[in-house]
């Protein structure tokens, strides 16, 4: 019989040592690991919001001119070099994540964020806002249009990341 202190009986399995070593290279590795995930995500999130505000933008767009026309879908009507919106308004519209318009958001639903709106999923939010823009003589007054993409539509105000576009209109 070998006595327990034999060199073979040492030689299995892994020291304390070893074990504390291999736990502290996980406990720093893994935290890594998520961190690159979570920034991937956003990533992926930022350029599928750059590629469908093409769309977004043109439906805002579309629903502005429709306001001034008379029509609008969504929004109140407007009249031409009428800024907008009226004072004490939020115009903001939801859109789907193929960047397809769902409707328009009321003051609340704006500021606080949104998950749906008439049972159909919200992912980004676009507000639309106009200013006078300073007149040059001899051409008529134009009015500064600001639309703002903000995503994820489901968080407040203050916490969505935006994408701001401008143009001018007559």
């Amino acid at each position: 019989m070998k006595p327990p202190g034999d060199k073979c009986f040492l030689k299995r399995g892994a020291s304390l040592i070893e074990a504390v070593i291999a736990i502290g290279v996980l406990a720093m590795a893994i935290p890594l690991v998520f961190s690159v995930l979570a920034e991937a995500a956003k990533c992926g999130l930022a350029a599928r919001a750059e590629t469908c505000s093409i769309w977004m933008v043109g439906s805002c767009m579309d629903e502005i001119r429709a306001s001034r026309d008379g029509c609008p879908r969504y929004l109140t009507p407007t009249a031409i070099g009428q800024m907008f919106p009226p004072p004490g308004e939020v115009w903001a519209l939801g859109f789907s994540r193929d960047g397809q318009p769902i409707g328009a958001l009321s003051k609340a639903l704006y500021e606080y964020g949104t998950r749906e709106v008439d049972g159909k999923a919200v992912r980004y939010i676009a507000a639309l806002g106009s200013t006078m823009a300073p007149a040059k003589p001899g051409l008529p007054p134009l009015l500064r249009v600001h639309i703002s993409l903000e995503y994820p539509a489901i968080s407040p105000v203050g916490q969505r990341h935006k994408l701001d576009f401008h143009t001018h209109l007559p």
